[in-house]
């Protein structure tokens, strides 16, 4: 507690400041709210249930996005990881198609797929797939040889080497890459909210701003925040005990 006290001083602190700016008048209310009057925006939302809906919409594209960009993300990185042939003669397109920002392919995806949740999903996918891949390829060149040397005896399938020796051995690393593709599959998400798409948080975000409600908008920020932290923590929660069975081992 004591730790957690320390850190939270420079916050409120700052909430402190910001708070008396407001309210003397050195902060205008056009420019920024007050985080009192962020508090009851947010508190308001909830009540009524559109910040709980928006969050569904944004959490329901990025999570079937990355869920998506995911599988394709192993797949791929585990066929580049144990056919150095393959990862040769296709490495150079994959890195050229890396290059392009998924942002990018918005008009794309609305001509293929129109607005909705399909086009959303579609450009998420292609955002959380790379860093998915690049862990993937990475952890399985790495898993020790004598384990596919094994696979070689037993004359094991691309399907049972994969689940049973490579997806085992490398899934501490691969991990990694999800929990990086999971920031990029919400930062994708708003983003594509706010530009194109009409729902979720970030279409919530330009309506509160289309109507002057910095106070709404700050709150949605923050419980972007939150919801991020939440994710991250849940992801770091199925992590640990993966560890700790390894470490007892």
């Amino acid at each position: 507690m004591r730790r957690f006290w320390r850190g939270a001083l420079l916050p409120l602190f700052i909430l402190a400041v910001w708070e008396l700016s407001a309210r003397t008048g050195v902060m205008t209310y056009e420019t920024l709210s007050n985080p009192s009057a962020i508090a009851a925006a947010g508190w308001t939302a909830l009540l009524d249930g559109s910040i709980l809906l928006s969050t569904w919409q944004t959490c329901q594209s990025a999570l079937l996005g990355l869920v998506v960009g995911a599988l394709i993300g192993v797949l791929l990185g585990a066929i580049f990881g144990l056919s150095t042939m393959f990862a040769r003669m296709s490495g150079p397109t994959f890195d050229a198609l890396r290059a392009i920002p998924s942002v990018a392919l918005m008009p794309l995806a609305l001509l293929l797929f129109g607005w909705g949740l399909t086009m959303e999903v579609s450009v998420v996918a292609y955002a959380c797939c790379w860093p998915i891949l690049i862990a993937t390829w990475a952890a399985v060149r790495g898993v020790e040889p004598r384990l596919l040397e094994v696979a070689d005896a037993l004359q094991m399938s691309f399907a049972e080497r994969l689940w049973k020796i490579v997806l085992p051995a490398a899934l501490a690393r691969i991990n990694v890459g999800v929990r990086i593709a999971l920031g990029v599959a919400l930062v994708v998400a708003v983003t594509i909210e706010i530009a194109v798409n009409p729902r979720g948080l970030g279409y919530a975000l330009v309506l509160a701003q289309q109507s002057l409600r910095p106070d709404l908008m700050f709150a949605q920020i923050l419980w972007l925040a939150l919801i991020g932290f939440l994710l991250n923590a849940l992801l770091g929660a199925f992590e640990t005990p993966r560890a700790s069975r390894r470490s007892a081992t």
